[in-house]
């Protein structure tokens, strides 16, 4: 058990405000959901996704819920929401219906979805591994099949590694492209609202919903294959993948190989830390050094780090970003889309130690960070399976591809 775990959950039964009874659904055997006493929500009677059950990520508000965003004092802080975030509210109003909240990693600030206050959900897809975070819930509701699709949120990685976890759709669109109102911020230049799907038809249903026109003209895609990327996957993780990049090139042509990071990639991972940290701190420093919450032992190290960005540093990582952005943007052109690696591999072991968990989420924003730096859509697929655990492929589109990113990975068969 890790250190200062009674402390937490000490934390947690004494300001959590819910029922442990109480669901909109009968059953969660996944620990997917929070337990909010149930409140219904209204949903239209007819629409494009009628018939469809969704759960939201307990970062974003939904009327009659608190949203406790994955930490206890937050969750009781909270009141209780009055209005539906946008998103939400399009879901609604296309006709799906609430099933509830979805646990989230604390503060939405992890790779893993191990939750030291409330609890780990269970991967369905491989029950001896995390779920991923920080839209655990989100991707374990879906994987299980406790509802068709959900909300969560990505801002290093949070829906795209978690759908590559659990063998799901799941797609960071390009920035902004979904409003965030009424959710809750964690690094603002960086947070997406992205979603889940087990399949790729139910996956553009919900995303002709929620996404505005595409205003990029993928008509004629020129594909590349992120050739760095691949080169640093473990052997298991490339066999796993290579059957699917057999079968683009079988459709498509080979794709073209391309560099992601034509000089050292490490600078470029200290800048994406460097300012989301900062960013986070900004978010949320102010409540934290108010509250000093107990916290997880990976959050609270996040936490004590992102206090020492200074305003210098920050500057100096936007700098690199905006550099490596527009390099990135050029390499895509007006319509390339990159095949790329999701992570490096399946989801790390539940039992793993926070050395190589550590070493596990260092590894994987290599892969993670190339489209959050520049705002560029990328869709996550099913592709393989390596030690019986899920892992993903990725398409990596212009700003506003989105939705022709969901139509290609269609003609591609993926």
């Amino acid at each position: 058990m890790p250190s200062g775990l009674p402390a937490l959950t000490r934390q947690a039964k004494l300001r959590a405000p819910f029922d442990e009874n109480a669901m909109l659904l009968p059953e969660d055997p996944v620990r997917a959901f929070m337990p909010y006493p149930a409140v219904p929500v209204p949903n239209a009677p007819e629409g494009p996704l009628a018939g469809l059950t969704f759960a939201v990520k307990d970062l974003f508000d939904v009327a009659g819920y608190r949203t406790g965003c994955g930490n206890p004092v937050k969750l009781a802080q909270s009141p209780v929401a009055s209005r539906h975030a946008p998103p939400v509210q399009a879901l609604l109003d296309a006709g799906a219906r609430f099933v509830g909240k979805a646990h989230t990693e604390e503060l939405a600030w992890s790779l893993y979805g191990t939750n030291a206050h409330f609890g780990t959900p269970q991967n369905p897809a491989a029950p001896d591994r995390v779920p991923g975070g920080s839209s655990s819930g989100s991707a374990s509701a879906v994987a299980a099949g406790l509802c068709d699709i959900a909300l969560g949120s990505d801002t290093g990685g949070s829906v795209r590694a978690p759908a590559s976890f659990c063998g799901l759709y799941g797609l960071r669109p390009s920035f902004g492209a979904i409003a965030l109102d009424d959710c809750m911020p964690l690094a603002a230049s960086f947070d997406t609202c992205g979603f889940f799907a087990r399949d790729l038809a139910t996956f553009g249903r919900m995303a002709s919903v929620l996404l505005p026109a595409d205003t990029a003209d993928l008509s004629t895609p020129h594909l590349m294959v992120a050739a760095d990327l691949f080169a640093r996957l473990p052997a298991a993780s490339h066999a796993a993948l290579a059957p699917r990049l057999a079968a683009i090139a079988a459709i498509s042509g080979e794709p073209a190989p391309a560099i992601v990071y034509p000089d050292a990639q490490a600078p470029i991972y200290d800048a994406f830390r460097k300012l989301q940290s900062y960013e986070v701190y900004q978010s949320h420093g102010a409540w934290f050094e108010a509250q000093k919450p107990v916290l997880g032992p990976p959050i609270a190290e996040r936490f004590a780090y992102a206090r020492t960005v200074t305003d210098a540093q920050a500057a100096e990582a936007r700098t690199i970003r905006a550099r490596f952005a527009e390099g990135f943007r050029t390499l895509l052109g007006a319509r390339g889309v990159l095949v790329s690696p999701v992570v490096q591999g399946p989801a790390p072991r539940l039992d793993d130690s926070p050395q190589v968990l550590d070493a596990y989420r260092h590894e994987a924003m290599a892969f993670l960070s190339p489209a959050g730096l520049s705002g560029l859509p990328q869709l996550v697929v099913p592709a393989g399976k390596v030690d019986g655990a899920p892992i993903g492929l990725s398409l990596i589109g212009p700003a506003g591809s989105d939705r022709q990113l969901i139509a290609l990975a269609a003609r591609l068969g993926l």
